[in-house]
Parts: C-alpha cells; sequence; structure tokens
C-alpha cells in the first residue's frame, strides 16, 4: 500500500513538474519576445522582427503541449472513453508542422536578404541574440529530464534547442558582421542552422504521424510481440493483432489468439500481459479461441500474421 501511495506521490510530482516546466518556458520566452520585437522596432533590424515572430510561434507551440498534457489527464467519458489522451498526438503532429513552417519561413527570409542584402548592427545582434541563447537553453533544460517519456515534451524540448542553436547562428552572425562587414554572413549562416533544424525535427514529424493514423509505436516491435505470444505454451497462433497509440505515453493492443487447452486460458492470458506490458503494451484486450473453432469476424477472416 505504501509502495502505490509513493508510486502516485511521485507521478503527480512528476506531472507537477512538467506542468510548471511548461508555464516557465511560457513566460520566459513571452518576456523575450516582447523585448525582441522592442529591439527590432527600434533598430529597425528585420532579422529581429522575423526571429520574434519564429520565437512567437514557438509560444504557441508550448501553449498548444501544455494543453495536451493537461487534456491527457482528464478522466474518461461515456463519450470519449480514452478520455483525451489523443489529443497529445495530435498536438505532437501540429507542433512538429509548426516547426516545420517557421524553418520555412527562415528559409525565406535568408533566401530575400541574399538576393537583397541590407546592412545590420552586429553589435545589437549580439545582445539580443546572446540572451535568446541564454532563455531557449534554459526552456530547453527544462525539459531535458523528461523529453523521452512523452513525444510531447520531446516536441517542446526540440523546438527549444533549435532556437538556441538559431540564437547562437545569429550570435556568430554578428560577430563576423562586427569584424568584416560581410552581412551577406547574416543569411548564410540563416540557411545553415534551418537545415539542422529540419534534420532533427524530422523524426518527431515522422512518429507523431504515425501514431496520428494509429501504426505501431516506433518503441514497440511488431515481430518481437508477435515472437513473444507464439513462444507461450499452448499458444497455437495468432490473428488480428492490432497494435496503435492511446496517446503519446500510452499503448493498446488486440488480438485474437488459438490456443489448444481452453483450461489453460486464464493463466495464459495472465502470462501474456505481463509480458506485453514488458514490451511496453499497458493495455491489453485479448479474445481467446480453440483450435477448430471460427473466428467471429466475417469481414476479414482469420489469416494467421507472418513476420513482416
Amino acid at each position: 500500500m505504501e509502495h502505490h501511495h509513493n508510486h502516485n506521490h511521485n507521478h503527480s510530482h512528476a506531472i507537477a513538474s512538467v506542468n510548471k516546466a511548461f508555464i516557465a518556458g511560457i513566460l520566459l520566452n513571452a518576456a523575450f519576445v516582447a523585448a525582441e520585437f522592442s529591439a527590432g522596432i527600434i533598430s529597425g533590424s528585420m532579422s529581429l522582427l522575423s526571429d520574434a515572430g519564429h520565437n512567437l510561434s514557438d509560444i504557441a507551440s508550448l501553449i498548444l503541449a501544455m494543453l495536451a498534457f493537461r487534456l491527457a489527464k482528464v478522466p474518461p467519458t461515456a463519450k470519449y472513453t480514452y478520455g483525451y489522451k489523443k489529443s497529445t498526438v495530435l498536438v505532437s503532429l501540429l507542433n512538429a508542422i509548426i516547426l516545420l513552417v517557421a524553418v520555412g519561413l527562415i528559409i525565406a527570409e535568408s533566401i530575400h536578404k541574399l538576393r537583397n542584402p541590407q546592412p545590420v548592427s552586429g553589435g545589437l545582434i549580439i545582445w539580443v541574440a546572446g540572451i535568446g541563447v541564454v532563455i531557449n537553453a534554459v526552456t530547453a533544460w527544462l525539459f531535458i529530464k523528461d523529453k523521452e517519456k512523452d513525444l510531447n515534451i520531446k516536441g517542446a524540448y526540440l523546438h527549444m534547442a533549435a532556437d538556441a542553436l538559431v540564437s547562437a547562428g545569429v550570435v556568430v552572425s554578428g560577430i563576423i558582421i562586427m569584424l568584416t562587414g560581410w552581412w551577406i554572413i547574416d543569411p548564410l549562416i540563416g540557411l545553415v542552422v534551418a537545415a539542422v533544424i529540419i534534420y532533427s525535427t524530422w523524426g518527431l514529424l515522422r512518429s507523431s504521424l504515425r501514431l496520428s493514423l494509429d501504426g505501431v509505436p516506433s518503441n514497440v516491435d511488431y515481430n518481437e510481440v508477435t515472437r513473444a505470444i507464439m513462444s507461450e505454451k499452448d499458444v497455437r497462433s495468432v490473428h488480428h493483432m492490432h497494435i496503435w497509440a492511446i496517446s503519446t505515453t500510452e499503448t493498446a493492443m488486440t488480438a485474437h489468439i488459438v490456443i489448444s487447452q481452453a483450461g489453460r486460458m486464464s493463466d495464459v492470458k495472465e502470462h501474456l500481459k505481463h509480458v506485453l506490458g514488458s514490451l511496453g503494451i499497458g493495455h491489453v484486450t485479448l479474445e481467446f479461441e480453440t483450435d477448430g473453432e471460427k473466428c467471429g469476424d466475417k469481414n476479414n477472416g482469420c489469416a494467421e500474421y507472418s513476420e513482416i
């Protein structure tokens, strides 16, 4: 009982910690956007104004991620039997798209500057972007310990880490501009940073798109699950096996399993649920059949799954 209480306490503490990280990240970035926008207006710097717009999109992403994180804790209802857990998947997909759109804007702005180079103040760029490096790095650090536990938290971490990288690139360009007067460095570094962001975001987009289409989560190996079921004593075959994500942290599975002895059904079920839990599948629904029994699914038949 004490172990269960400690588990709930630790879980509640983890939720509160992530909530605080989201709120702190939103407030820090909102303050920075306001300062960067003001500096851009005063100096007439388009690079600062465009970067402020990019950071504004990150605030929207953080708000969405925090909303999804909270919606995932809403209990199920008669109309939403899983609650709103799927919103975490949809938001992670939306965040990946927002980040790629922001990268597209950076690329467009950089190409425009390559064609029409304009004088900029290296000193002002260094100071403002330097503050951006610190704020974005601190915000990314807030999410670093939980980033592998949830796709939305990973998305928030990638957003902030990417922004820190963007700001670091801007600092480097500001230093080079101060030393050499080569204004063209600014858009060139922008393009390099954009390429790095695309590379780091592609995995997030692919994972969230797969989960939104009810694909098998990347942390679950379909063939390994099949082998684990087939290695169980008295199991003859498995069919109609479906594995999908309820949320960015929870995986469900249903399957029809043919066993040789009906009397072993309870033992096989309990052991399989334990084995599948160790493979990352927490919500398991199994339907058992015996040799010669006809499958109830008339539409799909009872073809057995082979390794793919």
